[in-house]
């Protein structure tokens, strides 16, 4: 269940930080996790102190790390060192949409239009330079939309492209309409229903926006992790009877999946060590089999998955020296 009170989303924060010291290759991730968690439960100084920590350790992401500092400071009054980390983030100029989205979100939230939507017409400017452009930058493009039209300012070249992205039912003129709000106080039964499913539809492109960066994954064990599993915890024999079978189940679990209309399916490769160590930190046995698919989540939560089905092309995922057509995407 997600936390939903800020005692919760602090015990959420503690549990990932813990998970943290077990796997410092993914500390940065957590750490921001676990800083979004302290957000929530009140204690904005402890999330800022984690960004902190993450900045003086030379991380992956600094602009990023630096762009959700800023949001936060702001939150609990110091606007003028967040005012100052955004124009860094602007100056340095990042080639991920994130950290600019971020900014601009921030000033919106406190009545900045004007900057929100000169920061990400910059932004646009630096990233936008094809038809193809990866989600976050798609993101951002409908967060500009969305801010110029609060702004009554006519459509430009990058409007029409996020109009042309935009795959709702709902034409993204309506869903960013100011004041289509205003109908939710209408005593108009067609009024009332026009916004229900207008925010139905802004809803649909949130979940599908959510569900990308956290596939649903399935575990593979590679055979040699796999062996060493079941002798440390036969128990989990009924789970994996043989290699072989449990190759078979994967693809069969994802094509599965696939035909029911699930998007965005992944795998994930499994250690012990790291399996372990996940037990450890959800206080339990790794002989349980009902901790399997929590451990496949939150490998997958980490960016640890790998997309599927693969190109026909491409290696398959099972690791064999064969194509995915020739291999399992013949089967």
């Amino acid at each position: 269940m997600r936390p939903d009170t800020p005692a919760a989303h602090a015990t959420e924060a503690e549990r990932l930080l813990r998970t943290a010291a077990q796997y410092p290759g993914d500390r940065e991730p957590l750490y921001l996790q676990a800083a979004a968690h302290l957000e929530l439960a009140g204690d904005r100084q402890a999330a800022t102190a984690l960004y902190d920590t993450l900045l003086s350790a030379a991380p992956a992401n600094p602009l990023l790390i630096r762009s959700l500092k800023a949001a936060n400071l702001w939150e609990y009054g110091h606007e003028a060192e967040a005012r100052a980390i955004i124009e860094g983030v602007r100056s340095a100029r990042p080639t991920d949409a994130t950290p600019w989205e971020i900014a601009a979100e921030t000033l919106e939230a406190h009545d900045e239009l004007e900057a929100a939507e000169q920061t990400l017409t910059e932004a646009a400017a630096l990233l936008v330079t094809s038809a193809e452009l990866p989600h976050a930058t798609q993101s951002l493009l409908m967060t500009r939309h969305r801010i110029r039209r609060m702004l009554a300012l006519e459509h430009d070249d990058w409007d029409a492209q996020a109009d042309r992205l935009h795959t709702g039912a709902v034409p993204l003129d309506e869903l960013h309409d100011p004041k289509r709000l205003w109908s939710l106080g209408s005593e108009d039964p067609a009024e009332l229903q026009a916004e229900i499913d207008r925010l139905r539809s802004e809803l649909g492109t949130y979940r599908t926006a959510l569900s990308r960066p956290f596939p649903v994954a399935v575990l593979h064990w590679p055979e040699p992790e796999l062996d060493e599993l079941l002798a440390a915890y036969p128990e989990l024999e009924a789970e994996y009877p043989t290699y072989r079978a449990h190759l078979t189940d994967i693809e069969a679990s994802l094509r599965e999946l696939a035909q029911a209309g699930t998007p965005n399916l992944g795998i994930v490769r499994a250690t012990v060590p790291s399996y372990e160590a996940f037990a450890a930190s959800e206080s339990t046995r790794p002989s349980n089999a009902d901790l399997l698919p929590q451990y496949a989540t939150t490998l997958a939560a980490r960016g640890k998955a790998t997309a599927w089905p693969p190109a026909g092309g491409e290696a398959c995922w099972c690791g064999r020296k064969r194509t995915y057509g020739e291999c399992h995407g013949a089967e």
